[in-house]
């Protein structure tokens, strides 16, 4: 039932990204270039989705288990530290060469679009990197 439910929330997430036009890369770096033809609709899609999420996140931080009995799993750090803003400017600079994020990437996959291909093999890429040498910063 869990892998049912997270192919459907997938499938929903998808769908949500493809509707707000945050799969296309060029209405991405619309809202990205403040100087120039800045496009907003970005911004209310994402007012939005964090208007949606706060009343589910309120209610998960209430609980121990999920709606499916696994035990809840929230965030538990809360300062601000090095590889938080170092990691955070990375991708912020990838959203702004690519005009993908993780997410719409994975969903373009599936369009047949080279450059998701290549956006999501150097994502990969950097995962493994991260595994192998990431980890040793955070154990100290």
């Amino acid at each position: 039932m869990r892998k049912l439910t997270a192919l459907l929330a997938g499938l929903v997430f998808g769908l949500g990204l493809l509707l707000a036009g945050m799969a296309n890369p060029a209405k991405v770096l619309g809202f990205l270039d403040l100087a120039g033809a800045w496009d907003p609709s970005l911004a209310l899609v994402m007012v939005a989705a964090i208007g949606v999420a706060i009343g589910p996140f309120s209610w998960a931080k209430r609980q121990r288990r999920s709606l499916l009995g696994a035990p809840m799993q929230l965030p538990q750090k809360r300062e601000l530290d090095r590889r938080l803003i170092l990691g955070s400017l990375l991708f912020g600079v990838g959203w702004g060469i690519a005009g993908m994020c993780p997410g719409p990437a994975l969903v373009l996959t599936l369009t047949g679009h080279w450059q998701a291909w290549l956006f999501s093999a150097a994502m990969l890429a950097g995962m493994g990197v991260f595994e192998l040498f990431g980890r040793r910063g955070s154990r100290v």
